[in-house]
């Protein structure tokens, strides 16, 4: 199914990279899921996107030297207290063995009460850092995301048409959206926690060490074993927690289908069959769904067990150094402390690699578009004529949206200010190109494209579609109101204007019908009116910019025929003194052209007027011949 990719992409998407699959929490011992060890996506050239990432985070060098600062603070100062912590667990034990003697004055609450406010200020002076720390870097990682949706926002409007021409809009949208929040989401994580992870291995084990390295070394022997059952449930989890995803995005690509074209759907009575292709995927989604999370599930008590274990030797190890005076109650408290809090650094550090692999995936993706060949710029002094009188001459035009398969061949035409152009041909002559060069949608490969003498390249963009109307075959409205849809030519036009554009579009009638008029909010599909009022309206909107020249491409394809005829009046009106351009497959509506353009297969093969081109009884003729033989018969 063609959307189950873009579905998978979208609705499939995770909360942030230390969060894949359904397993969502930390584990047992402060280890990440069994999802946690998964293999993200790879970037083809790591070391040059990271370098190139590394040079965009240039200008945030100092706050990014800051919180790698107070991320060291931060740990440092958490991985100390539970050694502090102990000195006051020695002191109470010591106080109460005392107490039980008879042997000395009782438990020293002074100084436990100060050790006590000692941890606590280190403890508080940790959340103090990690707080600052987390709120620059959320800063950094927010004005990234910003900058990059900025830049590519940007990037699009500079693109050639070409390459939406050979790019999915899903694929332009996954860029800025998916690709651009994984490079956010994972930097944000990342940075302060490749710190705090290394310190936090390095700065427990030290104090590990400091209190027993008998201890440590049974400690140690922890590890490896945890972390091999942490490998065998991802290796038999994995396959199914992709099985998982892939079927969710296989479902959801099949739902969207079923109720996109529902109509379809219903009319064919293929709703069993519809029910029977959901039930399939469904049973298989249930089966891996279940699969991975029951193997997930395992982690928790197998760890846990695991875990205890480890405490249990440390406990009794701990035990017979205390008898031996070798350690003290207390350091035996801080050191289960700090075996608590050893193996969840450790599975971030080996978690890190795959979090900077998906980190790098995205960023290649939104360098790479970033990076594509962008329009030719225009020229710096533009021609700004004060006065546009729409002569427009084609000479030897050549041009083809690849390099290799030419469509327009050798296209000349000369068209005089004011007149009424009509363009014919059958589908894929190349009639809609010409106007989209004339446009500069695209730039002729060969030949040129002159506009009252001058090439049109000699122009801006800008200055070159503000003298332009176009009316396409596919309209096109957004999300808001009648009013607004009409105005979007003209941002400044009054209300008065924009009633009668409408006026003039025979489109004010129906609009005035509607529960709200010109202030009714348009869907995002505008499927609260009909095609043909949609057509209506995008006239209406051409009218209201009053241009120099205008385009017509198949304007009232959408129409019945009675509108059509108003719609003609209007347009006959609108073109007086315009140079206007009109493509159309219905001949009956450019019999009063000035000059009609027959195009094959990217050439002029006649042109004339209409009468003309009927006598001379060529391709033309038989064209409009034909039309009016499949309208008897039908």
């Amino acid at each position: 199914m063609s959307k189950q990719n873009n579905t998978t992409s979208s609705n499939s998407k995770p909360d942030s990279p230390m969060q894949r699959g359904p397993m969502r929490g930390r584990g047992p011992m402060g280890h990440g899921g069994p999802m946690a060890m998964m293999k993200g996506d790879k970037a083809r050239d790591f070391k040059g996107t990271m370098r190139q990432l590394i040079e965009y985070l240039g200008s945030y060098k100092a706050a990014i030297v800051v919180v790698m600062l107070f991320a060291v603070a931060s740990t440092v100062f958490s991985i100390i207290g539970p050694k502090i912590l102990g000195q006051a667990t020695t002191k109470l034990f010591e106080g109460v063995m005392a107490q039980i003697a008879g042997t000395g004055t009782g438990i020293d609450f002074a100084f436990i009460g100060r050790i006590i406010l000692i941890t606590l200020a280190l403890y508080l002076g940790s959340a103090l850092f990690g707080y600052v720390q987390g709120w620059i870097m959320s800063g950094i990682s927010m004005d990234i995301t910003y900058r990059f949706r900025k830049d590519i926002a940007d990037k699009i409007n500079r693109m050639p048409f070409k390459y939406f021409d050979n790019t999915s809009q899903g694929e332009v949208l996954s860029r800025i959206t998916n690709d651009v929040d994984t490079v956010s989401q994972t930097l944000n994580q990342s940075l302060s926690q490749i710190i705090t992870s290394v310190v936090t291995v390095v700065g427990i084990l030290i104090m590990m060490l400091t209190i027993s390295w008998q201890m440590t070394l049974v400690a140690l022997l922890v590890v490896p074993l945890s972390m091999g059952i942490i490998v065998l449930v991802v290796r038999q989890s994995q396959k199914y927690f992709k099985q998982q995803q892939d079927y969710l995005g296989h479902i959801n690509g099949h739902v969207e289908e079923m109720f996109g074209g529902h109509l379809v759907m219903k009319a064919f009575n293929g709703e069993a069959e519809s029910v029977g292709r959901f039930e399939g995927l469904n049973d298989t989604l249930f089966s891996s769904a279940w699969k991975s999370q029951f193997l997930s599930g395992l982690m928790f008590p197998v760890m846990n067990f695991v875990g205890n274990l480890g405490y249990v030797a440390i406990c009794i190890l701990g035990g017979y150094l205390a008898t031996k005076k070798a350690i003290t109650v207390g350091d035996i408290q801080a050191f289960i402390q700090y075996m608590r809090s050893f193996t969840q650094p450790i599975t971030q550090i080996a978690n890190i690699s795959n979090i900077l692999q998906q980190t790098a995936a995205a960023a290649e993706r939104v360098f790479e578009f970033l990076a594509e060949e962008e329009e030719i710029p225009d020229v710096v002094d533009s021609v700004q004529p004060e006065e546009v009188l729409g002569h427009v001459v084609f000479q030897n035009v050549k041009f083809g949206y690849s390099s290799d398969k030419i469509i327009i061949n050798n296209f000349s035409a000369d068209v005089k200010p004011g007149q009424k152009i009509a363009i014919v041909g059958p589908t894929g002559a190349g009639k809609t190109t010409i106007v989209k060069l004339l446009m500069r949608f695209y730039d002729v490969n060969d030949g040129a494209i002159l506009l009252d003498g001058h090439n049109i390249k000699e122009f801006s963009r800008g200055d070159l579609r503000c003298m332009m109307g176009m009316v396409l075959q596919d309209t096109w409205l957004y999300n808001d109101t009648i009013m607004e849809n009409i105005r979007y030519g003209r941002p400044g036009s009054s209300d008065a204007d924009v009633i009668a554009a409408a006026q003039a579009a025979h489109v004010d009638h129906f609009v005035r019908t509607l529960p709200d008029g010109y202030n009714l909010v348009l869907n995002e599909e505008a499927s609260n009116i009909s095609q043909g009022q949609k057509q209506l309206l995008t006239i209406a909107r051409a009218i209201l910019i009053d241009p120099t020249m205008l385009i017509l491409d198949e304007a009232t394809s959408s129409v019945d025929t009675r509108t059509e005829v108003l719609i003609q009046q209007a347009m006959d009106n609108l073109m007086q003194n315009r140079t206007s351009f009109i493509i159309a497959h219905r001949l009956s509506t450019i019999r009063n052209a000035d000059w009609i353009l027959v195009m094959n297969e990217g050439d002029i093969i006649e042109q004339g007027v209409h009468e003309e081109l009927l006598e001379r009884k060529g391709f033309y003729a038989e064209l409009y011949n034909s039309q009016f033989e499949y309208a008897e018969m039908s």
